[in-house]
């Protein structure tokens, strides 16, 4: 059924409050709105409303996502009814900031989360396996002799252990130079070319210098350090950024990449890696001197407060401190990733008093929630468990904390060490000291028992008022479980077909939650997948009709003719260039076939401007299948299997 835009915008309006409006514009998927008072929205009506798919606030904007296709018809209804002057994104932006101060503390931490993030998996790696060679050679684990001097056959095993364990952290100026190349909006090979460049095992140290007109330039090895290589890509960026602005075209492609690493590494090894390098020291020190001096009353308040932390999404700035941590540890001084062994308390606890509710609550759909979001708890991951469960009762949530708390306290007394990153949970002893491990899973023993029993005996005498609440607020009826079961039905009975969706462009695809923007990271719009694109021509990946071409060529809408409806989205905010570096070759209502081109994008002007050029292909009828699954291929070419989607 056709969307009512009229009838869109009215809610909408009456949900934020028409006096409450002080500018709104949009994008491909959403209404992007700045809000005299965020206090005064009715989300509990946004959140009932069909038509909104979903909300969220960013950068002082209030963000109601509607869908391509329908977003700037409700957009032009609103502006008539609210008499609003349209703005482009680009101004709402400087409307939203205008008046309101930045957090610096906050920013500096949304950076480092955006950096370091996507690069957890490869540290994860090699953490666990550093963890396995610790097996391997530590003794006193199986006797007094380690498992390769009982069995010298496995030697060869775990040298080779050794050095995969070794080479993440070895080498991680590389992995930060390429995402956080992708953050400041740099190239990301140049990126990783300036990681290799302060790694590379030419350079003598520190002790050797380079003569260069009578100026001493120390040849330091910037191996397993952060801080250095995210000044010297911030540098980086600032300079491509610059020289692609200042040459002509003609020589831009040339000199650009040429100019911007040898300026950014004579800058890095002569003047900001020394000094970087120095702050880097001092920071590592710090929180070694407060783990020696605090000791396990430190790390008690730590864990403590710890899950208060996740909530504010502060503890994405961790692992910049953490391999920080290792280094220092691996070179003999510290005690290790104590941070790992406290967020893996917090997390256990979090778990726990999950747990507990599985036992109190009578509602079967909160049950299989809190089984769900425990069991990924006591894996490593809390958001589910925190958001879902504990803080719509509120009383687990600090039950837990009083877990944690004990927990992290005791480890502190019994000197828990921490080797290397893993999955900070039960899975966690993996990444402990071995001489250590028994009295982390004692620990954690701890911190699961006294969650799960505060949460449970608190809960028999406060639960049931409690989950009257909760069940009016998350609408856990018998009316939504039937709604629930007439989509599925009508997804059945849609006609849709399985199919496989090809990828748009060439390059290197990824998984949505890699994308920089909430609404693609989350899959608010549905799931799909991103491609780092390298060439500039955009080509159908479904044979169908266009059901939306944006003037602007950034964004096109597609129903294919087995039922999808797809999205392709070129970069990130880039609708502020209003069509600048883009052209579209396909019109609404045109009839295309797979691999038909629909559209150019000059990337290098793109990225030029400040933009991230990420393509993302999602599929926005996704609750309309069963399974939409990204096909797990790094490399692609326009035309190569991108996403299946398996129907009912």
């Amino acid at each position: 059924m056709a969307m009512n835009y009229n009838a869109v915008a009215k809610r909408v309006i009456a949900a934020v409050g028409e006096d409450n409006l002080v500018a709104a514009a949009h994008c491909a998927t959403r209404l992007r709105l700045v809000l005299k008072d965020d206090t005064k929205i009715d989300q509990a009506a946004l959140d009932k409303d069909p038509d909104v798919k979903g909300t969220f606030k960013t950068d002082g904007q209030y963000q109601v996502i509607i869908g391509p296709g329908d977003v700037d018809n409700v957009y032009n209804e609103l502006i008539k009814q609210t008499g609003l002057s349209e703005v482009s994104t680009d101004d709402l932006k400087k409307i939203a900031a205008s008046g309101k101060k930045v957090n610096p503390v906050m920013a500096f931490i949304k950076l480092l989360s955006d950096i370091f993030v996507p690069i957890i998996p490869a540290l994860v790696a090699g953490g666990l396996l550093m963890a396995l060679n610790n097996f391997f050679t530590s003794p006193g684990l199986f006797g007094p002799k380690s498992l390769v001097q009982i069995n010298p056959a496995i030697k060869g095993l775990s040298d080779m252990i050794q050095l995969m364990s070794a080479a993440p952290f070895m080498f991680l100026p590389v992995l930060v130079g390429i995402s956080a190349a992708k953050r400041f909006g740099a190239n990301q090979f140049l990126g990783a070319a300036m990681g290799l460049i302060m790694t590379t095992p030419q350079l003598a140290g520190a002790t050797h210098y380079w003569n260069i007109f009578g100026l001493h330039v120390a040849q330091t090895n910037y191996q397993y350090q952060v801080i250095a290589v995210l000044a010297a890509i911030w540098i980086l960026a600032f300079l491509e950024k610059k020289l692609h602005k200042a040459l002509p075209s003609a020589v831009d492609f040339t000199f650009t990449p040429l100019l911007s690493i040898m300026i950014t590494g004579f800058l890095t090894f002569a003047i900001v890696g020394p000094v970087m390098q120095t702050v880097s020291n001092w920071i590592t020190n710090g929180f070694v001197w407060l783990y020696d001096t605090a000791g396990f009353i430190g790390m008690g308040l730590f864990g403590l407060c710890y899950s208060a932390i996740v909530m504010t999404g502060l503890h994405q700035s961790f692992p910049a401190i953490e391999t920080q941590l290792l280094a220092a540890f691996a070179a003999g001084k510290g005690a290790g990733d104590f941070i790992f062994v406290v967020a893996s308390m917090a997390n256990v606890a979090q778990g726990a008093a999950t747990f507990a509710i599985w036992f109190l609550t009578k509602n079967e759909k909160m049950k299989g929630l809190s089984s769900s979001a425990g069991v990924s708890a006591l894996l490593g991951i809390t958001e589910p468990a925190l958001f879902g469960v504990n803080l719509k009762y509120r009383f687990p949530f600090f039950c837990a904390l009083i877990g944690s708390g004990v927990a992290s306290a005791l480890a502190g007394l019994l000197h828990v060490e921490a080797a290397s990153l893993g999955s900070a949970g039960f899975l966690g002893f993996l990444s402990i000291y071995p001489k250590t491990i028994p009295m982390y899973v004692v620990c954690e023993l701890v911190s699961f028992a006294i969650a799960f029993a505060l949460t449970f005996f608190w809960g028999k005498g406060h639960l049931k008022e409690e989950v009257a609440s909760v069940e009016g607020e998350t609408g856990f009826s018998a009316s939504t479980e039937v709604e629930d079961e007439q989509q599925v039905e009508a997804a059945k009975t849609a006609g849709l077909e399985d199919e496989v969706v090809l990828a748009p462009v060439d390059g290197i695809s990824e998984d949505l939650s890699a994308v920089n923007d909430e609404v693609f990271s989350q899959k608010l719009m549905g799931n799909g997948a991103a491609i780092i694109p390298s060439d500039g021509n955009v080509y159908a990946p479904v044979t169908g009709t266009v059901s939306v071409a944006y003037k602007t060529g950034h964004a096109y809408g597609l129903k294919s003719d087995d039922g999808a409806e797809v999205l392709i989205h070129i970069g990130l905010d880039t609708v502020n260039l209003n069509g600048q570096h883009f052209k579209s070759l396909v019109t609404q209502g045109q009839h295309i076939e797979k691999g038909d081109k629909i559209g150019e994008v000059d990337l290098d002007a793109v990225k030029a401007a400040g933009y991230d050029t990420t393509v993302m292909v999602v599929i926005t009828n996704t609750p309309s299948y069963n399974e939409v699954a990204r096909v797990e291929a790094t490399d692609v070419k326009h035309g190569d299997n991108l996403i299946a989607l398996t129907a009912y």
